[in-house]
């Protein structure tokens, strides 16, 4: 065994310079499923590869003449073919699959040996999961969905779909996580592309970095990153889904991909659309109708200003698998969104109606990717995008409502209306922002050997952006404000790894740069007297440097330990410093950057392999130091009420805690899957320091699932699924004292969720069709300051896919 290992290591850093042609291909079992972790040997010459997760294989720089190709897996019959490369045959691309025979005797021996770049990603000694999409992509669940299961991420979500959402990792939350797509911040596409908009189907894995960020990212993600990893396989594939179901919600996707053998000449298209009324029923202290003498009714009610629609799609066309370039891509991404808004920050009693947002974007996008640039070992990443992304805010209507929806009446029974012209206090406001976005993240690693790796990086993001009002006066539309923001983050890396790999560790610096610019109108006295138009100036330019590690060492095969540490910094963003009509934010120019000293140690067991039981478990210590951290005021009961907010520097603080996670898995057809998070986020508030309100500090989920084969017809499969959230109770405003009466009013009670599932797969998952049930016992759930979040819901949903045309 030893030996065969010793030859496959070889074989596998054998190097050839002859003629490159191309051998790929798929291998699969005699039921048509793919087989992860197969051998591919090139008896003629020794080079070799192993399957990935899709049973894909290939091997380059294969010389002319003939060979004898050779596949082999443990538990199955191996199989060889005999091909041929003529002399007039230069860079040939042929295509070779497998159909392996199982050998039933030794099924009970079969140990996969290679690691997934899900394990490889894990064991790099950073404190982070990375989520697989493949069976999320045929039910019902969102992105964000996914994301709650994970330990130590809390989705925070201010009602239904097309809602404001925040993601809090270990106690640090809203800015101070980054979420990038493909290591690109998702803010540059604009609110009209958000997570839940983009369909599992195209996502290959999500990674969650909590805490230490890699340099790779470079980023001022001071408490976390989720990076969305977007498909890149590169095969001809057709994916469409469409579902609906309660609220009148509605949602259909498609993606696909073609790619013409001779020339390399690619194209890949994307389709989103999501829909939804979110009238679901909301009740509580809030939640009433005011009749004649004031009197006040609590009801039930439906949401009747809270529909939303979002519409976008992806368009790229390039070359793949050609000389100069992996990848390369040209293309268009563009999204266009419609947010009725029912409430401010708060649910309050006169909810509004005739409040919308409106929001669109269009962005040129440019893809490079290419191994062994120049020389072997050097690899390039490019990836940027330049366009507009404006938004509107329209709020005319100066009636007043009730959640009955009908006109809200005074003590008399007259029909109030707001003195100030608009469902939101400040006036009405046809308010646009129009943008000028940019955003480059470039990459260049090189592998010295199998030990040493160096990767240099580079984030560039800006915005150019320009307010108006279509309602304020001539004068004032004439000499219109501006707002830029500029941010680069140059970061350095090197990784190691030796002692038989057991041990690899990762040092990386980074560098922050952030200029900000505001420029408003002003009139002014000339020394005549006259009046005269100014530009008011605000400018703030800012460097920092960070630096960190994460390393990790395993003990035994199955058990590794992992550490890592960051000095991390966190810049204010766009609306944090210029603010965001849409979002009832006020500007806030003077606000600094939050500083934190973040620290992880954790454990992985795993997986272990007994029979036909299988089993992880991980978890992680960690501990944050906080220094200005940046959140909303820490509210008291005098301001309950307000409709907008503003971002300020809290003040110094830290969290502490722990997250762990199991995974257990029996035949490949029963999974269970749980994890819990505690920890303690607290703050120095008038020089007492206290917990940090409107934030949950303990929670847990869980996961079953068990899979029916042969249902109906050979190569189906029937999967069962159930979910379960919790969230202890936690209160939304600061407690004023122990003895204080009333802190009650402010809490957030417990909540347990419960979701259950069934979805039904043909052979090859070509067709699949799956009915989930959320909120199964209609209990009622609230998040942010209170917002109350929606109750059962039923949806159906289609999957169709084509893996090879």
């Amino acid at each position: 065994m030893k030996l065969f290992f010793l030859l496959f290591a070889i074989a596998l850093t054998t190097y050839s310079q002859d003629k490159q042609n191309t051998i790929s291909g798929k291998i699969f079992d005699t039921s048509g499923q793919p087989l992860f972790g197969a051998t591919v040997i090139v008896k003629t010459n020794l080079r070799a590869t192993i399957t990935d997760e899709n049973g894909a294989f290939t091997l380059d720089r294969i010389p002319q003449g003939n060979h004898i190709i050779e596949t082999s897996y443990m538990g199955f019959v191996p199989q060889s073919k005999e091909i041929s490369f003529s002399d007039d045959q230069i860079n040939k691309n042929l295509t070779l699959n497998f159909t392996l025979v199982e050998q039933v005797e030794n099924l009970q021996q079969v140990i996969v040996q290679a690691k997934t770049e899900k394990r490889k990603t894990e064991e790099k000694g950073f404190a982070v999961n990375v989520i697989k999409t493949k069976e999320a992509s045929l039910r019902n669940i969102q992105t964000n969905e996914l994301l709650n299961t994970t330990a130590g991420v809390k989705i925070r979500q201010n009602g239904g779909l097309g809602s404001d959402v925040s993601y809090s990792l270990n106690g640090l939350s809203g800015n101070a996580v980054r979420i990038f797509i493909d290591g690109i911040p998702i803010s540059t596409y604009g609110s009209s592309f958000s997570l839940n908009s983009i369909p599992a189907s195209m996502i290959k894995n999500i990674e969650v970095y909590k805490g230490v960020v890699p340099g790779h990212l470079a980023d001022d993600a001071l408490g976390g990153a989720i990076n969305i990893v977007l498909n890149d396989d590169i095969k001809n594939s057709l994916n469409a889904s469409v579902s609906y179901g309660s609220f009148n919600t509605f949602q259909a996707s498609a993606n696909t991909m073609y790619r013409f053998k001779q020339s390399g000449f690619t194209v890949k298209a994307s389709l989103f659309h999501n829909y939804s009324d979110n009238d679901y029923k909301v009740s509580g202290r809030s939640i009433l109708v005011a009749g004649l003498g004031g009197v006040q009714t609590p009801i039930t009610a439906r949401r009747f200003n809270d529909a939303y629609r979002s519409t976008g799609g992806m368009l790229q066309i390039g070359y793949t698998n050609v000389k100069w370039a992996d990848q390369f891509f040209v293309g268009v991404t563009g999204s266009d969104a419609y947010k009725e808004v029912q409430h401010g920050a708060f649910m309050t009693i006169m909810p509004y109606k005739g409040r919308f947002l409106e929001s669109v974007a269009l962005l040129a996008n440019l893809t490079y990717k290419k191994k062994d640039l120049f020389t072997e070992g050097l690899n390039l990443n490019i990836h940027g995008l330049y366009g507009k992304r404006n938004r509107a805010v329209n709020d005319t209507v100066a009636a007043a409502y009730s959640w009955s929806g009908d006109r809200a009446i005074d003590f008399r029974g007259d029909e109030y209306e707001y003195t100030w012209g608009s469902q939101q206090e400040g006036g009405p406001t046809l308010a646009k922002i129009k943008r000028k976005v940019a955003s480059i993240r470039s990459g260049l690693s090189y592998v010295v050997n199998d030990h040493h790796k160096l990767l240099v990086n580079h984030v560039y993001s800006g915005i150019d952006r320009e307010d108006s009002d279509a309602l304020k006066s001539v004068l004032e539309n004439t000499f219109k404000g501006s707002r830029d923001l500029h941010k680069n983050i140059y970061s350095l890396s090197y990784e190691l790894t030796a002692i038989e790999e057991r041990l690899k560790v990762s040092l990386f610096g980074k560098h922050y740069q952030q200029k900000t610019v505001s420029s408003d109108p002003a009139i002014m006295k000339d020394s005549n007297g006259q009046n005269i138009i100014v530009d008011e100036i605000v400018k703030s330019y800012k460097k920092f440097e960070g630096y960190g590690f994460a390393a990790s060492y395993a003990v035994f095969p199955n058990i590794a330990v992992l550490t890592s540490a960051e000095k991390a910094i966190r810049l204010p963003n766009e609306t944090e410093v210029f603010g965001n009509d849409g979002d009832n934010v006020v500007a806030n120019p003077t606000i600094n950057p939050e500083l934190s000293n973040n620290y992880n140690l954790g454990f992985t067991f795993g997986s272990f392999n007994i029979k036909k039981h299988q089993f992880t478990i991980s978890t992680n210590l960690f501990a944050r130091n906080i220094e200005d951290r940046i959140g909303l005021p820490i509210e008291t009961s005098l301001n309950v009420d307000k409709d907008l907010i503003l971002y300020v520097n809290q003040g110094s603080g830290t969290s502490k805690g722990i997250d762990a996670q199991l995974n257990y898995t029996y035949n490949n057809n029963f999974g269970f899957n749980f994890n819990v998070s505690r920890f303690n986020l607290k703050i120095e508030n008038g020089g007492v320091e206290i917990d940090v309100p409107n934030t949950p500090f303990f929670t847990m989920n869980g996961g079953l699932r068990y899979s029916f084969n042969d249902v109906i017809q050979k190569n189906t499969r029937l999967n069962l699924f159930y979910s379960m959230y919790f969230t202890d109770k936690f209160s939304y405003l600061n407690i004023q004292g122990a003895n204080t009466v009333g802190d009650d009013f402010f809490k957030v009670p417990q909540q347990i969720s419960q979701d259950v599932g069934i979805s039904y797969a043909l052979p090859k998952n070509r067709f699949v069709v799956s009915f989930d049930i959320k909120n199964l016992f209609d209990k009622p759930l609230y998040d942010n300051l209170s917002v109350q979040k929606p109750g059962r819901a039923f949806y159906l949903k289609l999957n169709y896919k084509i893996n090879k045309f």
